[in-house]
């Protein structure tokens, strides 16, 4: 499920300069045979090629986000899930 939320003036500086935040609700598969996203239900699952070791998947799926979204690396945070498959994901976007 994609939420879209507008930012405020009070919000943290480095959010400050972003319209808008994307939170996405993620299924991980690591060591998939590509990477790829697809929506099921309310949620997204995200299959990757790297495995669940040493935090090479939560790297993979940043980079895998950013590229897909067209955003920088450092604008897509994962809130919850840093050591689970379930993982929301916030991602700023641009002006």
């Amino acid at each position: 499920m994609a939420i879209f939320l507008p930012r405020r003036r009070e919000d943290t500086k480095n959010a400050m300069r972003y319209n808008t935040i994307m939170r996405l609700t993620i299924r991980v598969i690591p060591k998939a045979k590509q990477n790829k996203i697809v929506k099921e239900g309310d949620r997204y699952k995200v299959y990757l090629t790297a495995p669940a070791v040493e935090g090479k998947a939560n790297k993979a799926l940043i980079e895998f986000l950013a590229e897909r979204f067209g955003v920088k690396k450092r604008n897509v945070n994962i809130l919850l899930g840093e050591k689970s498959r379930n993982k929301v994901v916030e991602i700023l976007t641009g002006k």
